[in-house]
């Protein structure tokens, strides 16, 4: 039998606001355990929480910016559970009149197919604490610092099919929140987390099979191992006769599986109820516009942007536009090299190949836009060999200076001077005869391929320092010379 998926995400997004959602106390990450949790975090008796208006107001900008409804009326409702680091009991959330209602995304897949994906709402709510299980021997440790932190969960339709476009959701969600600059997106602090709903059904069918929630999943890797996993656990099971349970499950990354931790609840387990100590949310138009006149260009319109102004691929410019801080150096290499396809191939070349292997970001590059930007203006101007280019690149990397001071410390200067490059090739010829016999004997239209090895010999020559161009130029003219 031929199987489909049923996929729906929950993503968890930390808000970059610097005070908690219902008191005052701080959200750095990082800080001493339990030394950003006050009284209200705290549940203590005669507490009341006051509405934080910046988490409101990023949530209406990822409203905007997925073209979704916005709630002019919000309420905050208590979803009651217990667990030892919820001090309330409760945690406070939206369940029947969310800020942010239907919206939706577009996503691209590896192949070039375009899949629209609906948002069915963002609300908002309060994090809740953190166990810690590993510091003290047969006990746990609450640690209170991220409860009440706000979060913005932003619920998928079932719209997916695969691991592939569930990935290529969130990494687009992901790049929303970032440029929004309402989230600072680390999945490895987990302030950007995802809830893997997955359901399979026979190809064909319009009735959902029964899904499980897989909790916490915190990087896109472990995103796309836990479905494609739990689609495969699922398949197996109901082939073998078997049932799927609903339930919650938690995904282990050393063992790539996911594993059952409870049986699924339903809302009414929760007992959902209109918080008390909380006023509804009326927001009017004058704020929804105030609000979308502070949206960035978002990552949509930037891709399209970078096509039409700099002539980049679509390829290109979908990889360059993701992120805001990627398009930020892009766009400053350019206006510094001023060569926009030159400035693409080095970003997502070179510069992402060093990033990638020393586990570093955009933003953390020891190499500054403008010096790379240096370093393809030496380039263009023949000062350099894009082969040289790499050298000089790594020893930018490692502290040795700007481009022209590794250029001029290791004597890297490209031999320009065509009596020089004349001078070389004069000798690679001499001693090469049998070569240059072969390159006599052979037609005319397979000449072109035989100047790989003179050429090889005369930069090997110039220690890879003479003009490339210039050689092929003065070599295929001696050598052709030879042949009348």
């Amino acid at each position: 039998m031929e199987w489909e998926a049923v996929i729906g995400l929950e993503i968890h997004a930390q808000l970059a606001t610097k005070s908690k959602i219902f008191s005052g106390a701080g959200t750095a990450f990082g800080a001493d355990p339990n030394t950003q949790a006050c009284a209200v975090d705290l549940a203590l008796p005669g507490t009341l929480p006051v509405f934080n208006g910046e988490a409101l107001q990023m949530a209406v900008k990822f409203g905007l910016a997925i073209d979704a409804e916005i709630g002019r009326r919000s309420v905050f409702d208590r979803k009651n559970y217990f667990y030892p680091d919820l001090p309330k009991g409760y945690q406070t959330s939206q369940l029947f009149y969310p800020i942010v209602g239907p919206g939706h995304i577009d996503i691209e897949l590896a192949d070039g197919r375009h899949k629209r994906i609906g948002v069915t709402r963002a609300h908002l709510e309060e994090d809740a604490g953190k166990s810690v299980h590993d510091l003290f021997p047969n006990m746990s440790g609450i640690d209170l610092n991220r409860a009440g932190t706000p979060l913005l969960e932003i619920v998928s339709e079932p719209d997916m099919r695969s691991a592939e476009e569930a990935v290529a959701y969130v990494k687009k969600i992901h790049a929303i929140v970032t440029t929004l600059g309402i989230c600072d997106g680390d999945m490895s602090q987990g302030s950007f987390r995802c809830d893997c709903n997955v359901s399979v059904r026979p190809k064909g069918q319009e009735e959902f099979g029964t899904r499980t929630e897989s909790k916490n999943i915190n990087s896109f890797r472990f995103i796309e191992k836990a479905i494609k996993g739990e689609i495969a656990r699922q398949i197996d099971l109901i082939e073998d006769g078997g049932r799927v349970e609903q339930a919650t499950r938690l995904y282990d990354a050393d063992k790539d599986e996911t594993r059952s931790m409870r049986s699924k609840e339903e809302a009414n387990d929760y007992r959902y109820f209109p918080c008390p100590d909380l006023l509804p949310i009326v927001i009017d138009e004058d704020y929804i516009e105030a609000v979308r006149k502070t949206l960035p260009e978002l990552p949509d319109a930037r891709h399209a942007r970078f096509m039409e102004q700099y002539g980049l691929s679509d390829y290109d410019a979908g990889v360059l536009s993701a992120y805001r801080d990627l398009a930020d150096y892009f766009e400053t290499v350019v206006k510094a090299a001023d060569d926009p396809k030159l400035a693409a191939n080095w970003v997502m070349g070179e510069l992402s190949k060093f990033l990638n292997s020393n586990n570093l970001g955009i933003s953390n590059s020891p190499i500054s836009a403008g010096d790379l930007g240096g370093l393809l203006h030496r380039i263009k101007d023949d000062t350099i060999s894009g082969k040289i280019a790499k050298q000089v690149f790594e020893a930018m990397w490692n502290g040795e200076g700007s481009a022209d001071e590794v250029i001029e410390a290791k004597g890297l200067k490209q031999v320009t001077d065509s009596g020089a490059i004349e001078g070389m090739i004069d000798e690679v010829i001499a001693k090469a005869t049998p070569q240059v016999e072969q390159y006599k004997a052979a037609e005319p239209d397979k000449r072109g391929k035989m100047l790989g090895f003179f050429m090889g010999q005369v930069m090997k020559a110039s220690q890879g320092k003479a003009n490339p161009g210039q050689v092929n130029q003065i070599l295929k003219k001696k050598l052709d010379a030879l042949c009348d």
